[in-house]
């Protein structure tokens, strides 16, 4: 950890505006393994209900309906902004291939969880540990680019970009008509089972080489439409039960930052406070330029949580002015803020370490 607290020391002394030179990308690269908040378009290729490659999804996005979740742009297409990196391919375009995965990939998959079966209901994901197994495929095709020492450096100085989580709850264990975790484990001890199944993938990572690690929390899920929804009674309000179980996740993700700090000298870990940062978002919706907090700008029922939003459905023209896009993704308004608060927040939204501060390190 003295690594990671001397580093600090250094670049709170330093003047943000000479923090990076303008225009150079700040990694080497960076490699985002996800869900459907971050997925941009992995799901185009497999046989899976949780697609997102049609009209309205992409409206406001240059390159219309990708399989992005959104509106528009993602946080990881956003953070890739800040971090001078352009757009990430998908693991499975075919594009993703020669130089074009120098500067990364990005490997989320939509329904996929940190546990295998989460999100099989939606059919074909990948799951972490798949994603993990995709990155060695494109390692392969690295090796093949680079000489051993040149990657070496190269994977050393790469943001790794993780987000998973959201699904084990929303697609796992609070479905308890589908999987039976509920019945099995305590919310707490389901957190547990979450965190050790993640620290595997995340060591295994860093056993080839990379070195920076961003772990984003789990957001307020019960503050998502489709909660709001189905919440019954319904009473406008975030489900408390929801937010409880998430919130157990999160503080064991949080320590385990702090143990992979201690224990991994010469490596960079950080925990997103996803959770906070959203529901000061939502809080001080004016503040940041929102007017609608409580349902989606594209769904049907109630909240526009009950069905997500379908092919050629009419979404709303004040897009801007909604946290969410459909029942359970912010629109591109929402991401842009969160994307700015994990590179350059204060230690409540990326501890102990934001992005920026990390790629000095």
């Amino acid at each position: 950890m003295s690594f990671v607290l001397a580093s600090i020391a250094i670049i709170c002394s330093t003047e943000a505006g000479n923090l990076v030179a303008a225009g150079s990308p700040q990694f080497s690269a960076m490699f985002a393994f996800g869900d459907s908040l971050t997925d941009p378009g992995n799901n185009n290729y497999l046989n899976s209900l949780a697609k997102a490659n049609y009209v309205p999804y992409g409206v406001d996005f240059n390159e219309g309906p990708s399989g992005r979740f959104c509106n528009g742009k993602t946080g990881v297409d956003y953070l890739g902004e800040l971090i001078e990196i352009p757009v990430l391919p998908a693991y499975t375009s075919p594009y993703a291939a020669g130089k074009n995965i120098l500067r990364g990939v990005n490997y989320a998959s939509a329904a996929g969880g940190i546990l295998e079966e989460t999100g099989q209901n939606l059919g074909e994901r990948f799951s972490l540990s798949e994603q993990v197994e995709n990155f060695e495929s494109t390692l392969n095709q690295l090796r093949s680019q680079m000489k051993d020492e040149e990657l070496s450096i190269y994977l050393s100085k790469a943001l790794v970009v993780m987000t998973l989580g959201s699904n084990d709850y929303i697609n796992n264990y609070l479905q308890p008509s589908f999987y039976t975790t509920s019945y099995i484990y305590t919310p707490k001890d389901y957190a547990d089972l979450l965190i050790n199944r993640y620290t595997r993938q995340i060591l295994a990572l860093h056993s080839f080489g990379l070195r920076k690690f961003f772990l984003g929390g789990i957001g307020p899920l019960g503050c998502i439409p489709n909660q709001l929804a189905t919440n019954l009674p319904p009473t406008g309000k975030c489900v408390d039960d929801t937010n409880d179980v998430v919130g157990m996740f999160n503080k064991r993700l949080e320590s385990l930052v702090d143990e992979l700090n201690n224990k991994y000298n010469g490596s960079v870990f950080a925990y997103g406070n996803t959770f906070g940062a959203f529901i000061d978002i939502l809080n001080n919706a004016k503040t940041y330029g929102f007017s609608v907090t409580d349902r989606g700008c594209c769904g049907i029922g109630r909240n526009r949580g009950q069905i997500t939003c379908l092919p050629f459905s009419v979404p709303c023209n004040t897009r801007n002015q909604y946290i969410f896009w459909d029942a359970f993704h912010p629109t591109q308004a929402a991401n842009q803020i969160l994307a700015r608060r994990a590179y350059s927040g204060s230690p409540s939204d990326c501890y102990p370490v934001n992005i920026q501060q990390m790629a000095l390190m």
